[in-house]
């Protein structure tokens, strides 16, 4: 029996996806929840799996492409069964909807379009099918037209030569200040584009600058990390500093806190999410109970998901339920920034560049390793004192490092 296998909810909120790869084509069997695509979300790269055992009847969506929760991935079914009724594509037909992927061509659609008019079926789906002859894509690609971005007017809701070319004089006419380079917003770089919006619109942030006397830490670290390289773990000051966090925010617990309508969500954990530079974006692996594991393997830890990150390896258990986060730009030259409250959390701290800077005491002048510190915190929910405090203790534990 045919199956459509669709697009299935992952969870998070997520209704969309693009096409990393796929591990099947069109002919090949498959067992139940084997593997048959690789799918990038907004929040990580998912195998998806058939529930259903089979033989591969039709992929309905190109590597790249972007699929909706719901829509069909495959068709599935048995043997010698077909998927349905398609119409074959006839070169040099200017009237043919071509559709064809790598792997065959997906159904005609069987609403008429009608020039000024459209369907309800035929509007919800122009996002994913555009209709044009492989002569009219050639003259797209050959004059740097985005087909996407043009309406039809041709026959059957086609795009005609002449809606190419009309497409061209309307943006020669436009104002000319120079060359450009568009690049689509998408993936993670469009999700990150959302939060910041949504933690912009949400929050009341107001950011607090502080330094933290670091010279005992950089020496403990400089003595603990030969020791920690022979077990493979590579220590760097981070792990450090989540402890101190952690203790911290048990003293300050609105730090860990939630605003969930009229109600102030006090976390009794600490999960601890921490940026990491990919070069799809920043993505936020979250260290799961912080406060319970120890330094090396705080250490371990880290290191492991900073590397699944990079890879877009990362399950969605591993970036979900942070109840406070740590960004650093120390390693870029940064000191003091106002880094973006990782929403729905009540606060972020932000690490700047370890450098040596002269400090006065009673009776002379020293050369100490200074931490900048920057902690951005939503003010309906933190008063500036509470942030201080909290500032104040986590200063104090890094500095009683020895």
């Amino acid at each position: 029996m045919v199956f459509d296998f669709k697009f299935p909810d992952v969870g998070e909120g997520i209704t969309e996806g693009t096409i990393v790869k796929w591990k099947v084509k069109a002919g090949d069997s498959v067992k139940a929840d084997e593997p048959i695509a690789e799918i990038e979300t907004d929040k990580a790269i998912v195998d998806i799996p058939t529930p259903k055992a089979g033989v591969i009847l039709k992929i309905n969506h190109r590597e790249g492409e972007t699929i909706k929760v719901g829509e069909t991935l495959a068709v599935i079914g048995e043997k010698g069964e077909k998927a349905g009724e398609t119409k074959e594509k006839k070169e040099g037909r200017e009237d043919e909807h071509y559709t064809g992927s790598v792997v065959g061509f997906l159904e005609e659609a069987k609403d008429e379009f009608k020039p000024g008019r459209s369907s309800k079926k035929e509007s919800e789906s122009s996002e994913k099918r555009i209709r044009a002859t492989p002569k009219i894509r050639m003259l797209a690609k050959e004059l740097n037209v985005e087909l996407k971005n043009i309406v039809p007017t041709g026959h059957g809701g086609r795009i005609s030569e002449e809606d190419i070319r009309k497409s061209v004089k309307k943006a020669a006419k436009r104002e000319y200040h120079g060359k450009v380079t568009r690049r689509e917003l998408k993936g993670v770089r469009k999700t990150i584009a959302k939060n910041l919006v949504e933690a912009h619109l949400a929050t009341v942030p107001v950011t607090t600058m502080h330094d933290a006397d670091v010279t005992g830490l950089w020496e403990a670290r400089e003595k603990e990390k030969i020791s920690a390289e022979k077990k493979g773990v590579k220590l760097t000051f981070l792990p450090y500093i989540i402890k101190a966090a952690t203790e911290a925010l048990k003293k300050h617990p609105e730090i860990n806190s939630t605003l969930e309508g009229d109600e102030i969500v006090l976390k009794n954990y600490y999960h601890i999410g921490f940026a990491v530079d990919t070069d799809d974006g920043l993505i936020v692996p979250v260290v799961k109970d912080a406060d319970k594991k120890s330094l090396m393997e705080l250490a371990k830890e880290l290191a492991e998901l900073g590397e699944k990150a990079r890879a877009r390896k990362l399950g969605i258990d591993e970036i979900k339920g942070g109840s406070f986060s740590i960004t650093n730009l120390g390693s870029v030259g940064v000191k003091y920034f106002t880094p973006v409250i990782n929403y729905p959390e009540s606060a972020i701290l932000g690490l700047g560049s370890i450098g040596n800077m002269p400090v006065a005491s009673e009776n002379d002048i020293k050369i100490r390793k200074i931490l900048p510190l920057s902690l951005t915190f939503d003010h309906r929910v933190i008063d500036g004192a509470q942030a201080s405090r909290f500032m104040l203790d986590l200063i104090k534990n890094l500095e009683s490092i020895k």
